[in-house]
């Protein structure tokens, strides 16, 4: 089994200009076999990572956080196809590896389960669509002035949107 969702969904409370945070923070939860995972975390970046997960394996530990504390540096590469996100080592992560039709979820204490790729995918949509729906609910992001910053934001909706559509 898995399934994740996500709750009080907000912008950054300390910014009195709200449509300038580019990431959407809130109260993820994420069931993963028979153990229940829960972080206030980044989810804009948790809802990325998760879309690059239905064509990538990801392993703990060797890059992001699934469910990141934050994701306040946005990376574009060259090409201005897919983006990087940094942020600071604190979050909640697991490995995810494709084997075949199946995905294989293991957790930091060793415990592992395997779903269909299908039903992976379903929950995964289901995740990042929320979130954007709740970025095109809000005001208008702020682009940055920063043409590096502004690269940032647009090739992670660039990367988001042609991810969503595999």
């Amino acid at each position: 089994m898995f399934k994740i969702d996500v709750y009080d969904m907000h912008w950054l409370y300390e910014l009195r200009n709200k449509e300038e945070d580019l990431c959407l923070h809130g109260h993820a939860i994420a069931f993963i076999g028979t153990k229940k995972l829960e972080y206030d975390a980044t989810v804009s970046a948790t809802a990325l990572y998760l879309l690059k997960s239905l064509t990538e394996n990801h392993i703990m530990n060797e890059d992001n956080q699934m469910l990141p504390c934050c994701g306040f540096f946005l990376m574009a590469d060259e090409a201005l196809e897919n983006i990087t996100i940094i942020g600071c080592c604190n979050g909640i992560d697991w490995s995810i590896i494709h084997e075949g039709e199946n995905i294989k979820l293991i957790l930091e204490d060793g415990y592992q389960t395997i779903i269909p790729l299908h039903q992976y995918k379903k929950e995964v949509f289901a995740f990042a669509d929320k979130v954007e729906a709740f970025y095109k609910a809000s005001p208008p992001r702020k682009l940055p002035k920063d043409e590096f910053d502004k690269n940032g934001y647009i090739t992670f909706w660039k990367e988001w949107h042609r991810r969503r559509t595999q």
